[in-house]
């Protein structure tokens, strides 16, 4: 009896929506860290233009500070979803086939180990804010949720070295 090494149709049809599930929410968060960014710029020319006339856009740090931890949660997907991160393949692409494969997936293990972690982290950093009733400077805003979104994140980044493992040399999505 031989053991079947694709999907069958059902468990197919349920990964295919999943995975486009996943590629939804890996561009909206791209959108998100768009709006983050021009939030960002507004906030800061608004801060520049105020200050030559003597005056000031109270909170405009926090809101940087804020937009800044968004941006870069919501990009982190995206630039893992297109394999758009740095990489150093001097010494990779000098091994063979089956020794860049093994690389290839340890490196993806150990980063979903890694992203993981931090995510769990995260939260519990989040946990900690909430908890003792953290806010900002001078907006007093609460500042437990940035975490959290931090920690959807990484965990998207851990289900997005998945998909990269399981499918090897596609990217979630192109750019």
């Amino acid at each position: 009896m031989s053991v079947p090494l694709a999907p069958s149709a059902g468990l197919r049809g349920w990964l295919d929506l999943y995975h486009a599930g996943l590629r939804r929410v890996v561009q909206a968060l791209a959108w998100v860290a768009g709006a983050c960014l021009m939030a960002m710029v507004l906030v800061t020319t608004a801060e520049v233009t105020l200050r030559v006339f003597r005056l000031s856009f109270t909170g405009a740090y926090d809101l940087v500070k804020i937009a800044a931890v968004l941006t870069l949660a919501s990009a982190l997907p995206y630039t893992t979803a297109i394999k758009g991160h740095v990489a150093i393949e001097y010494f990779f692409h000098r091994l063979g086939r089956r020794g860049r494969v093994a690389v290839d997936a340890l490196m993806r293990l150990l980063g979903m180990a890694l992203f993981g972690l931090l995510a769990w982290g995260c939260v519990a950093y989040g946990n900690s804010l909430r908890a003792a009733g953290e806010v900002s400077m001078t907006l007093q805003l609460p500042v437990f949720w940035v975490p959290y979104v931090l920690a959807m994140s990484c965990g998207l980044v851990v289900l997005i070295k998945l998909y990269h493992l399981t499918h090897p040399g596609q990217a979630l999505l192109s750019p």
